[in-house]
């Protein structure tokens, strides 16, 4: 990397911590979820968001948007949802010099830079398998013609893991064209006291933009530049080996799992921990990037069995065995 782009880049990743704060102007806590919606966006990927309703979930996406200066879309998902409320359809349109008739397309609300499906499991498969297309694809394909989606772009879907009547729960091979599966807890005492204090009054804080569409686009080009060591992709693959139950090192996987993940997880390892790096303003990743983001990776990837479920046994328990037991190479 040339001199003149080594301080170009690093005058950009100095504005990460910048961005951080202005989030937490408006957001309380929720530090862990914020960095990993940030890791999502820089490694380029989609995040699947689950949390108890209350939690601000489209408050944290739609300020972090403000602080990234990017267009933000919100799609409430509901069971009449369909294809075309997301992707956008055709309407009739005439010209009133010609008197002719034509057909216009219409985008729908994918085409923004950062698009909060709302309640993804209330929609039907067919309407699911529309948004999950875009966010492959990163185009919408209507009439024979081919739409790009604006660069960066980025899906949150959010799920309520409360309530499952009237629900569509995504199927694996869905789920895993998420790069990260974010958990939102509870806040803290402190943090829901602050809350109540700060959320109550008529002070509305003013969200400054740090980043731009072009910045963000220049930082995914750095996340891929990023150094990680032989040793630690020899020890991602092995942990991504490791999750499944057939020539695994780990008894709790081969007891509790029926599959583990495919070689998709892997590359969201690599990619999310060179993203953690940049957003810790480092240049090469540590294994502390691959032991955090192992659960928010891993955690919609390996299928639990029956006996784990009836037993309230999740995923996040494997991954926490497999980090026991499969170590980097010294």
């Amino acid at each position: 990397m040339e001199t003149q782009d080594l301080t170009h880049y690093k005058a950009l990743v100095a504005k990460l911590p910048l961005l951080k704060k202005e989030i937490a102007k408006v957001i309380v806590g929720q530090q862990e979820a914020i960095d990993e919606i940030l890791i999502s966006l820089l490694a380029g990927g989609h995040c699947l968001l689950e949390g108890v309703p209350g939690l601000a979930k489209t408050l944290m996406v739609k300020t972090m948007s403000e602080a990234l200066h990017m267009s933000f879309k919100r799609v409430q998902f509901t069971p009449d949802l369909m294809p075309g409320d997301i992707i956008g359809t055709e309407i009739l349109e005439e010209d009133h010099e010609t008197g002719k008739k034509f057909f216009k397309f219409n985008q729908g609300p994918i085409f923004a830079n950062v698009v909060l499906a709302d309640e993804i499991n209330r929609t039907p498969p067919k309407t699911q398998a529309a948004l999950l297309e875009a966010m492959q694809e990163k185009s919408v394909t209507y009439g024979g013609e081919n739409y790009a989606l604006p660069a960066p772009f980025l899906i949150i879907a959010t799920q309520n893991p409360i309530e499952q009547a009237g629900t569509y729960p995504l199927p694996e091979a869905q789920l895993d064209r998420f790069l990260l599966y974010i958990k939102l807890n509870y806040p803290s005492e402190q943090e829901e006291l602050d809350v109540l204090k700060g959320t109550t009054g008529s002070f509305k804080p003013q969200i400054n933009r740090i980043l731009s569409d072009v910045d963000i686009i220049e930082l995914q080009k750095l996340t891929r530049q990023v150094h990680i060591s032989e040793e630690l992709i020899v020890w991602i693959n092995k942990l991504v080996r490791s999750t499944r139950p057939d020539g695994t090192p780990s008894e709790f996987v081969k007891e509790w799992c029926d599959w583990g993940a495919g070689p998709r997880a892997g590359q969201a390892l690599v990619l999310c921990a060179k993203a953690r790096a940049v957003l810790n303003e480092r240049f090469s990743v540590i294994p502390e990037d691959i032991q955090t983001l192992a659960y928010p990776i891993f955690r919609h990837r390996i299928a639990m069995n029956f006996r784990a479920e009836a037993e309230n046994i999740t995923s996040d328990a494997a991954i926490s065995e497999l980090l026991k037991t499969v170590k980097p190479a010294k």
